[in-house]
């Protein structure tokens, strides 16, 4: 009898534990995430988990650097990932349906894009809105940018680039927010919220990717895809900090780098992907390679062969690889000869499958296809890409407030910039089309209505073609004033578009020295990805204003300048150097051994052309006097910094107010001046508005060890605001 019931139990228990099994929860929606995962990955072969953390392409390439190595293996419905170049929502869930309903487990494919700036309503590129000096500003754009890639069946998007750049020469400078690590992160964050907003599973929200982590900005004389020498502080104190930001604000993914970072390549460090970015900061998302990043570890000699390669970039952290096939061709083996644990493998699946989860994948793996008139293109979303490019605008020069142009009857509108579409896109377009951009030429027909403007293209971008010069001088004997714009094509900056000099071709320089001997004052518009070398233009001109690369919105911000109806409020974020051969040039260094002219390059001046946080106003600002709340603070206290800031103009106007810190003495020497707050604010003629930083000692005095340990040390530290600067005493 005994032992009928303990068959009978063991049979029960058995019975249930079978029916457990067998209960599907992933697929219940009601389940908590982790329990979902767990329970996929113990249901996945091997098989299905290499192709669940490798990533392949659909759709028409469209990114003329990465040609080659495009899915090497064929295409697959268990596929992970797949970069998705086509606009056709059709195509999208076309091969949804076959990963859902033609694979095993039904695993939704999770679609990436590159949307740097925009997917179809393309606004200024990074550089650009970091100029703006309003996070709030990218927020926006980068909600309009998520909900127009989500509708299109863009699930991910590889952006924010976060790089910090001290080389305009590198072409990538285009994509990141300048040379500051504080302001780097604060748009990283803007971006981030943008893109994932409170709720990934809505259709309007996609998951963003951090990229390239890490130490990317400090190639090698701003050369692409090199050797990158940084040491543990500065890569504590310079690079690390804008992706530690963003990931505490919820980044789900990260891509690594092409560079390597002082011998350990960043797709195979284990020191930044494991130690740092999930031991330390506690990310649970997954790491994406960059394209073909881990085959090139080959390449970089750090590995022998892909296949040691796979093994490299796995055990560091690479999660998903994207498009090389290497982990797809090799990992099975690797597993049978026990050159790779399980276990890893394991983890970076379940990374994988956990944003999948988060993005709710799994109950809605299709795009609904709406009519493109009702997500594409919309007016609000417009209107958010023209607000974001007029806070852009930079005007570096202004002689004899020449600017704007009021009353003038007879403009010039010269240069190979005037009817030009496609270059004000900017790199990185995305979907952006030549036909939704509004030309410079347009817009000042719009915009100066009263006026006769005398059109004449001058020159093309480069080459040696002069044959338009004599054109070009005539429209300008035949005005009051010059609009000439000059500036770089699309091509220009952008991945593998480093230039060995920031110079803008001889002949727009030539074209600008013809036009200026006329005698009539010109005003210079620049369109660019990077930084220039200005000090042999800057002499030709009445007024420059930059006004980068503007996206859809193309003249219209700049004819707005122009004509006044917008007043210029934009500050560099990268220093504009008086020549090339200065670079490396930022306003954040350490100081040398010798002060004054010692040391530096004895033919050229110290200074460059146009400083960090450079930009002029078509109103005037006056600052009151700096005060701190108090003159002594404990090292775990908190004080107040307070200025007056009136406008003394007659138009109302934008100001920025940079909060810098100087540590004159310090066990780790540090920058000359460190930027820790930024605030802009609208100020009407005549009136004042109090600027306040609320200091927090620990977070906004401290610096950074080579082990990524903060500390704060007893003694002076000084607050400065533009020229002026407070002692302040930490005790």
């Amino acid at each position: 009898m005994k032992k009928t019931f303990l068959m009978t139990a063991f049979a029960c228990a058995l019975l249930s534990a079978c029916s457990n099994s067998d209960k599907l929860i992933y697929k219940d929606a009601n389940a908590p995430i982790e329990d979902r995962v767990e329970d996929l990955l113990g249901r996945m072969t091997l098989e299905e988990k290499i192709y669940q953390i490798s990533q392949q392409c659909l759709g028409e390439n469209d990114n003329i650097n990465n040609n080659e190595g495009m899915n090497p293996v064929p295409l697959n419905p268990m596929i992970g990932s797949v970069i998705f170049m086509s606009e056709d929502i059709q195509v999208r869930n076309a091969f949804q349906k076959k990963a859902m309903e033609e694979t095993r487990l039904g695993i939704p494919v999770i679609y990436g894009y590159d949307v740097i700036h925009g997917y179809r309503t393309v606004y200024p590129i990074p550089l650009a809105m970091a100029c703006s000096w309003d996070p709030s500003l990218l927020e926006a754009c980068t909600k309009v940018a998520a909900q127009e890639a989500r509708q299109a069946g863009v699930d991910w998007v590889f952006a924010p680039m976060i790089d910090v750049a001290h080389d305009a020469r590198w072409g990538r400078i285009a994509e990141g927010s300048g040379e500051d690590p504080y302001t780097a992160a604060q748009f990283a964050v803007a971006a981030v919220k943008g893109f994932q907003g409170d709720n990934l599973a809505s259709y309007k929200q996609v998951a963003s990717c951090l990229k390239h982590f890490v130490g990317y900005g400090a190639s090698e004389a701003g050369r692409d895809y090199v050797y990158s020498e940084i040491s543990d502080q500065t890569l504590w104190d310079t690079y690390l900090p804008p992706y530690e930001t963003a990931v505490k604000a919820g980044a789900q993914t990260l891509m690594s780098a092409f560079n390597d970072i002082s011998g350990v390549p960043a797709s195979a460090n284990s020191y930044t992907m494991n130690t740092v970015l999930r031991d330390m900061w506690g990310f649970d998302g997954f790491i994406v390679s960059d394209w073909g990043a881990v085959e090139q570890l080959v390449n970089q000699g750090n590995a022998a062969n892909p296949a040691e390669a796979a093994v490299n970039a796995l055990t560091a952290g690479v999660d998903m690889d994207m498009t090389d096939g290497v982990y797809i061709k090799n990992m099975e083996q690797l597993v049978a000869d026990k050159k790779l644990d399980m276990k890893v493998i394991d983890e970076a699946v379940r990374r994988v499958l956990r944003v999948k989860f988060r993005l709710g994948l799994f109950e809605n793996p299709y795009t609904p296809d709406v009519q493109e008139k009702d997500r594409i293109l919309l007016a609000s979303s417009k209107e958010t890409a023209l607000k974001a490019a007029e806070e852009t605008m930079v005007l570096l020069k202004n002689t004899n407030s020449i600017l704007p142009l009021e009353g003038v009857k007879r403009i010039a509108l010269i240069g190979p910039m005037v009817k030009n579409l496609h270059d004000l896109l900017g790199s990185w377009l995305g979907h952006g089309h030549d036909e939704d951009v509004t030309t410079i030429q347009e817009a000042m027909d719009a915009a100066f209505p009263e006026a006769t403007i005398n059109y004449a293209q001058g020159c093309d971008f480069e080459g040696d073609d002069k044959a338009g010069f004599s054109e070009a001088v005539r429209a300008a004997n035949a005005s009051e004033v010059v609009v000439l714009c000059l500036g770089e094509k699309q091509a220009w900056s952008g991945e593998n578009a480093s230039r060995s000099t920031i110079l803008l071709p001889q002949i727009q320089r030539d074209l600008l020295e013809a036009v200026a001997k006329t005698g009539k004052p010109v005003v210079l518009v620049l369109n660019n990805g990077r930084p220039l070398e200005l000090s042999g233009m800057e002499p030709y001109t009445a007024a420059i204003l930059e006004a980068w690369q503007p996206g859809i919105s193309g003249g219209t911000p700049i004819a707005k300048v122009l004509n006044g109806s917008v007043n210029p409020s934009g500050k560099l974020c990268a220093t504009f150097p008086y020549t090339s051969g200065q670079i490396p040039i930022y306003y954040n260094r350490r100081n040398p051994a010798r002060p004054a002219t010692q040391g530096f390059y004895q033919d050229v001046t110290v200074e460059p052309m146009y400083a960090f946080g450079y930009g002029l106003s078509y109103t005037t600002f006056e600052y009151g006097t700096l005060k701190l709340s108090a003159e002594k603070v404990a090292q775990n206290g908190k004080l107040k910094a307070e200025i007056s800031v009136k406008n003394t103009g007659k138009r109302a106007g934008k100001e920025t107010v940079h909060w810098y810190i100087t540590d004159p003495a310090c066990k780790i020497t540090r920058p000359m001046k460190e930027l820790r707050y930024f605030e802009k604010a609208e100020l009407q003629p005549g009136e004042t508005k109090v600027f306040t930083w609320e200091i927090d000692v620990q977070k906004d005095f401290s610096y950074v060890d080579s082990k990524g340990n903060h500390f704060v040390e007893p003694g002076d530290i000084l607050v400065k605001v533009g020229d002026q600067e407070v002692k302040v005493v930490v005790e």
